[in-house]
């Protein structure tokens, strides 16, 4: 299974330098898991840069996948990563979100570069 992270659902969509490297995860639909805080993510950024219209699709593309609700036991599991892990919150929550699904994290974002069970390449500018 694979969990994407919002820097990488961003770079996919902008097909940015590392869409090729996220583009497998993105597109096998079957394992692919999506935490909602990064629906909230990417639909606001794709909202401030490109309009309504394309944070819609981008949604909706995003909703093919498996979308997975923040509830009270991934939240506390959550706050207790970021505390551990020094993570910011919505990072916080994907990485808790992969780890109750034994899944892979594919990102860009620095703060995951070195946990475990993530394909992590560097953003380029």
């Amino acid at each position: 299974m694979n969990v994407v992270d919002s820097s990488a659902w961003l770079e996919y969509f902008a097909d940015g330098p590392n869409a090729s490297f996220f583009a497998p995860a993105i597109q096998d639909i079957k394992d692919l898991v999506v935490p909602s805080i990064c629906v909230l993510e990417v639909f606001r950024r794709m909202m401030q840069q490109r309009g309504l219209d394309s944070a819609l699709r981008a949604a909706a593309a995003m909703q093919q996948g498996a979308v997975i609700d923040l509830d009270l036991g991934l939240a506390v599991d959550a706050g207790k990563v970021g505390v551990e892990r020094g993570l910011p919150l919505a990072d916080s929550v994907i990485f808790a979100t992969a780890r109750a699904l034994g899944a892979t994290v594919w990102t860009q974002d620095s703060y995951f570069e070195s946990l475990e069970d993530v394909k992590y390449r560097p953003k380029q500018k």
